[in-house]
């Protein structure tokens, strides 16, 4: 067999070359290197939990450690939901058989069946009857003891860092269950999961900048969604009244530790409600993933400077009104300070401000840069600016603020809420305001539904990238993304 050329170093290649001699070996003594589908009696973990003496069971999975004894062999398979031993002797296989196996390679996978027995260490162990070669692996696997442990190239390869690193494996099989958890608790509260477009004529529902793309068929140019929620909240105008979509939101902008261009947002709709009920589905869904997936309502982080910080997810949660946390951190009279003296203190409290900047805008980075990474408990913070929500109603008591939550946990917002404006007058002049001289960027279509009657509201888009970050306690998102965007080599 003629296998191309691969891209790889002269030790790897050296590497290849005697798999290729091994390969060849074994189809000489008749196993075909790339194999076909291979009944199981069940996945490795439960065997394991089944496990009954001589019962006999077909499993199969990736060979990880070969221990040759002369006539014997000992080997450990590993399919993904854990591993298990393998016994190979000589006289229960036959002297061909016995000799093929002898050629694998670590990272071959293969399929054995065979007797279910303990060894005298106390190991359940398969004594093989019966293998067969699935799929022979070309490359080596990351080295045993030291797993994958260049940063870009696990991001790259992915599936090497699933295989090496067992912190890796559990992270995602976490994520996994965060977003099944959510899924059923939702369902059980009478939400259904609905689906809206990812490509849009026009981005809406949040202010960032978009990735465009063409639509050859209508012969026009589309953007991919920043948020789904202007098309959720037509679903409300249609009689839909709660909602739920777990998907992806596409932003053109920076890549950090906590940001990503493509991530995973669930956005929440329930007519007749408000902030407050968002609220209260935020105190009882953290708690619920928390008891699930940590089996705990709290979650250890490393600071700074390696200790430990607790954050206790138990309910109820800190609520306090950003204008407070403002004046707590630059003084009662902050609101009625000048903009030049404003912008004196601000300095003076260590921000870098671009020129030009109102006394709106230097607030909220005041608030952004110097207050949020502070919330280290879980904390609701309310009552924003309305020029910074142009989707939310306006307090009753002083519609110069509007009445939301951003939901903050160890310094990161993971979830705004608010109650939705449904009054489309007012929301035509939020959003002139918000595009200037660009009237073009007002959703007219989205307007035209809120004039045949939106029901009150409460919405909310939880992160579900930084979600998994809290309760996995990890720094990066990209440690929690199973393919983040990279760079192009």
């Amino acid at each position: 067999m003629s296998l191309p050329e691969q891209p790889v170093s002269e030790p790897a290649n050296l590497y290849r070359e005697q798999r290729l001699a091994n390969m060849r070996q074994l189809e000489a003594l008749g196993q075909k290197p790339f194999g076909h589908a291979w009944p199981r009696s069940g996945r490795l973990a439960e065997i394991r939990a089944a496990f009954e003496e001589n019962k006999t069971v077909s499993v199969a999975g990736r060979l990880m450690t070969i221990r040759g004894m002369g006539k014997a062999v000992f080997a450990d398979l590993y399919d993904g939901s854990g591993r298990f031993q393998i016994f190979i002797k000589m006289n229960a296989l036959g002297e061909d058989a016995f000799q093929a196996f002898k050629l694998l390679d670590l990272g071959d996978q293969i399929g054995v069946e065979g007797r279910l027995f303990v060894t005298r260490m106390g190991e359940q162990t398969i004594e093989v009857h019966r293998w067969a070669l699935l799929s022979k692996a070309l490359l080596n696997l990351p080295e045993k003891w030291h797993g994958l442990q260049d940063t870009e190239e696990r991001y790259r390869k992915r599936y090497l860092d699933l295989i090496a690193n067992p912190e890796s494996r559990d992270r995602f099989n976490k994520r996994i269950t965060i977003i099944r958890e959510i899924r059923n608790y939702l369902d059980a509260r009478g939400f259904q999961e609905v689906e809206t477009p990812m490509m849009q004529p026009q981005a809406g529902g949040a202010a960032a900048r978009p990735f465009i793309t063409r639509h050859n068929a209508l012969a026009c140019d589309m953007v991919m969604r920043i948020a789904p929620e202007l098309y959720l909240k037509r679903l409300l105008v249609g009689g839909f009244d709660k909602v739920y979509e777990l998907g992806k939101n596409f932003r053109n902008e920076g890549l950090d530790r906590t940001h990503n261009p493509e991530f995973t947002v669930l956005e929440v709709y329930e007519a007749y409600g408000d902030r407050l009920t968002m609220k209260a589905i935020i105190e009882g869904l953290i708690p619920a993933l928390a008891d699930t997936v940590l089996g705990a309502r709290a979650v250890t982080l490393k600071t700074a400077d390696g200790g430990d910080e607790i954050i206790n997810l138990d309910p109820p949660y800190r609520e306090v009104a950003y204008a407070d946390l403002v004046r707590e951190r630059m003084g009662a009279d902050w609101f009625e300070t000048p903009l030049d003296e404003a912008r004196r203190r601000a300095v003076a409290a260590g921000l870098d401000l671009a020129p030009g900047m109102s006394h709106l805008l230097i607030t909220h980075e005041i608030y952004d840069k110097l207050i949020e990474r502070t919330l280290r408990q879980p904390t609701f913070v309310t009552r924003l600016p309305k020029q910074l929500v142009p989707l939310a109603k306006a307090c009753a008591d002083d519609p110069a603020w509007v009445d939301v939550f951003e939901f903050v946990v160890a310094g990161k917002e993971l979830c705004p809420g608010y109650s939705e404006n449904n009054d489309p007058i007012e929301q035509r002049q939020r959003f002139a305001e918000q595009v200037g001289e660009n009237p073009e960027r007002i959703d007219e279509d989205f307007l035209t539904a809120l004039e045949h009657g939106m029901p009150p509201a409460g919405g909310m888009g939880i992160g579900i990238d930084r979600l998994v970050m809290l309760l996995t306690a990890t720094d990066v998102i990209r440690d929690v993304i199973l393919f983040p965007q990279l760079k192009q080599r």
